[in-house]
């Protein structure tokens, strides 16, 4: 589908991220300065790609985190801190 240029309404994926974005975060948080937003907002942003549950996947994580073993962990990651 064509959408016309300056109008991003036109787009649901857009729309719904928006929308997701203002109710579960925008609507409940005030921000005091700049880098409390930008805190605020890569939280949110790494739990929704990769902790929320989406109904299409069986309420599973779109991007689930994984843990290499350690042996397959370069050796510079491996010493004691």
């Amino acid at each position: 589908l064509y959408i016309e240029p300056g109008s991003p309404w036109e787009n649901g994926y857009c729309e719904s991220f928006n929308s997701k974005l203002r109710d579960e975060l925008l609507a409940r948080e005030i921000f005091y300065d700049l880098r409390e937003a930008q805190v605020l907002i890569e939280n949110w942003r790494l739990f929704y790609n990769t902790a929320r549950p989406h109904s299409s996947l069986g309420y599973k994580p779109p991007a689930p985190r994984t843990i290499l073993p350690a042996t397959f962990m370069p050796p510079y990651r491996l010493k004691a801190a």
